[in-house]
């Protein structure tokens, strides 16, 4: 690009973007850090039986927003967080877990643990948004690689990942 040379914009049609498609998760990019400083974009379908277990980043933020299914949503600091069960925890304000229908959005800000899991019969879509990029965009391509190789997922190697990419596990991920 010259300075005269205008910038161009990105305009990503219904049904375009790379997708990465595992039996845990379908993960289309829609922006990337090669289009945005400020975030990495997300088309992601979640299946029933997916629970991607609670965690938290100490850098990112990240923003959810439900446009099919349901799925059970976490985004708060639990009195005790128990490494079981994150459907149960409550926060100090009284915060539980919630069931988000389309049109909900949910924003995590750096520390803040989340989750979402599909307690559903029928796959869940999400518009998902991770700052800063490009480390998202890495992270879902080296997870899906690991889910898809079959059988149950690799814990040790799922936990590897998540420590280089600013995620620390408090729940296990799981799917069906």
């Amino acid at each position: 690009m010259t300075a005269l040379t205008p910038p161009e914009g990105l305009l990503v049609p219904p049904g375009h973007g790379r997708t990465v498609r595992t039996p845990a998760q379908h993960v289309t990019f829609k922006v990337t850090g090669t289009h945005s400083r400020a975030a990495s974009s997300f088309e992601v379908v979640v299946p029933p039986g997916f629970d991607v277990g609670a965690h938290v980043h100490t850098r990112s933020e990240e923003l959810f927003y439900v446009l099919e299914g349901e799925l059970d949503v976490l985004a708060f600091e639990p009195l005790v967080r128990t490494r079981d069960n994150w459907q149960r925890w409550q926060s100090g304000s009284g915060n539980r877990v919630v069931r988000a229908t389309p049109g909900t959005v949910i924003v995590v800000p750096p520390g803040c643990p989340h989750a979402f899991a599909n307690p559903t019969g029928a796959p869940a879509k999400m518009f998902f948004q991770a700052s800063p990029p490009p480390d998202h965009e890495r992270y879902f391509d080296e997870l899906l690689r690991i889910l898809d190789a079959g059988g149950p997922p690799d814990v040790a190697a799922i936990e590897e990942l998540r420590s280089r990419y600013d995620i620390e596990q408090l729940t296990p991920l799981r799917h069906a």
